[in-house]
């Protein structure tokens, strides 16, 4: 049975009792916020790298989806409950029959205490950029290694990412990626690739390439007491296990984004430091173009989005345009 998510965006539809809802949409989850809790549901999407497409799927990487991030942000996330709907009435969390969705129950964070809100309201602090480095740098130094988990790092493994990008935002030239940037991006990478084939090789026999978070930017840190950091991939391990410079190489490029360079330039300072990667300039530079090109890349995607009104894909268009610039600006 399917269902419209707007039968959810109502108080008396949620398990805790709560006096306003709304509804926020990107391109893989429906996520409905209350008053103390988040409610997120995956839709049913494939994007190859990403596969929601079937009921036992998505109910197996809701369960994924909480216990990896309880590595990073204990106590945050709190069960998987199931959707149900009777034909006239939907309700998360009880109801008659088989289940028909599944929605990770999450605590509400405070908006204004998220890295992205500090940044904008110019609150963001040079001790809370030092404590965001401690908590990664040390998250990156217990992430699990193995053999298994190394070979993500070999060049060619992780050439799939970088094609894979490539093919999936042809679409997309002349809309949001200028068709100059993209092949001059797509040539830049590809050279990248025949010349520094040793700096991938030097990072796995450091050890370097470990279980990280993979989607670790400004809007998935809240600066809170304990500093949470939430919301990493768990629909594909070739995205998560990875150099961990790919994963800070994420957030300091949105800082970059977002006009944060002295930000960004602490950030690096005091991550190398404590994780001993000053040397690695131009990987770091490989990584944020990287990053930056897989922004522009998953919200181009909500263009196709029906469900998606038309002032957000304006929104969406503005802002993957801005990723691929930042993109095409790195390696000039």
């Amino acid at each position: 049975m399917s269902f419209n998510i707007n039968d959810l965006v109502n108080p008396e539809a949620l398990p805790d009792a709560t006096a306003n809802v709304s509804l926020v949409q990107t391109h893989i989850s429906y996520v409905i916020i209350a008053d103390n809790y988040v409610y997120k549901i995956k839709k049913a999407v494939n994007f190859g790298f990403l596969d929601f497409s079937t009921l036992e799927k998505r109910k197996y990487y809701c369960r994924r989806e909480i216990d990896l991030n309880r590595r990073l942000s204990d106590g945050l996330y709190v069960d998987v409950l199931p959707v149900y709907c009777d034909g006239n009435y939907c309700r998360i969390g009880e109801g008659n029959g088989e289940a028909i969705e599944y929605a990770v129950k999450m605590k509400r964070l405070p908006d204004d205490m998220l890295m992205k809100s500090l940044f904008e309201k110019g609150l963001l602090t040079r001790e809370h950029i030092l404590k965001i480095s401690g908590k990664i740098a040390q998250f990156h130094r217990d992430a699990n290694y193995s053999s298994d988990i190394e070979r993500f790092g070999d060049p060619e493994m992780f050439r799939v990412n970088t094609d894979e990008n490539f093919h999936q935002t042809e679409k997309y030239r002349d809309i949001t990626i200028d068709k100059e940037d993209f092949e001059r991006i797509r040539k830049w990478t590809d050279d990248f690739y025949r010349s520094n084939k040793n700096l991938f090789y030097e990072r796995i026999k450091n050890n370097f390439i470990r279980d990280c978070h993979g989607d670790l930017h400004m809007e998935h840190i809240c600066l809170t007491e304990s500093i949470p950091i939430f919301d990493c991939i768990e629909f594909n391990e070739r995205f998560r296990y990875t150099d961990t410079l790919a994963d800070i190489a994420f957030l300091l490029m949105d800082l970059e984004y977002r006009g944060g360079n002295e930000f960004a330039e602490l950030l690096w300072q005091d991550y190398s430091r404590l994780t001993g990667a000053a040397d690695m300039i131009s990987l770091l530079k490989f990584y944020k173009v990287y990053r930056a090109y897989v922004r522009g890349k998953v919200i181009s995607f909500q263009l196709d989005d029906e469900n998606i009104d038309k002032y957000k894909k304006d929104e969406a268009e503005a802002s993957a345009k801005r990723y691929f610039q930042l993109a095409g600006k790195y390696v000039q």
